[in-house]
């Protein structure tokens, strides 16, 4: 942060998002604590440099900035073969190299983005479906678009540009 002060830029103000306050998060805590409910129980073994590859098995953490196409480009330098993208309110998601896979679990945003995302889990939060059989349409995508199913991002051409997170200084 210290290095982003002086560069001029304010880290804190960009996150959370607009489209974050505007789905009720008021802090970049709030962020943080979403993303750590979304790597279940699980114990992180590693963190990770931006676009460092794991050499350790089960979960590990990539710091990383906040901004999708960041992030996107960082998990692909990585070695991610397919990514997992979650959403509450439809960020639409792609990437030129790498397919990703588009989660929510709000229905709104699966009944008006249906052509963007692959995969709704909201029966969860609505009482209809197990955790564990979400879970298990989650692994089956994953499966299906690494043995060349297409996302819908891939469908319809829908790409992000590549961003890369820019540590040091540039010339």
């Amino acid at each position: 942060e210290a290095r982003a002060k002086a560069m001029g830029v304010d880290m804190r103000g960009g996150q959370p998002t607009p489209g974050n306050i505007a789905g009720g998060l008021t802090t970049i805590e709030e962020k943080s604590l979403g993303a750590i409910a979304k790597a279940g129980r699980a114990v992180v073994q590693e963190v990770y440099d931006y676009g460092e590859t794991p050499q350790v098995p089960g979960l590990v953490v990539m710091d990383s900035p906040g901004r999708e196409p960041e992030i996107l480009t960082g998990l692909a330098a990585a070695g991610c073969n397919v990514i997992t993208f979650t959403t509450g309110r439809g960020a639409p998601q792609g990437f030129p190299f790498v397919p990703v896979i588009k989660i929510t679990g709000n229905e709104k945003t699966w009944n008006h983005l249906n052509d963007h995302i692959d995969l709704s889990v909201h029966q969860v939060m609505d009482g209809d479906e197990s955790l564990a059989s979400a879970g298990r349409r989650i692994y089956d995508a994953i499966e299906n678009t690494s043995s060349g199913t297409k996302t819908k991002a891939e469908i319809s051409g829908y790409v992000q540009a590549m961003d890369i997170y820019v540590t040091g200084p540039v010339i």
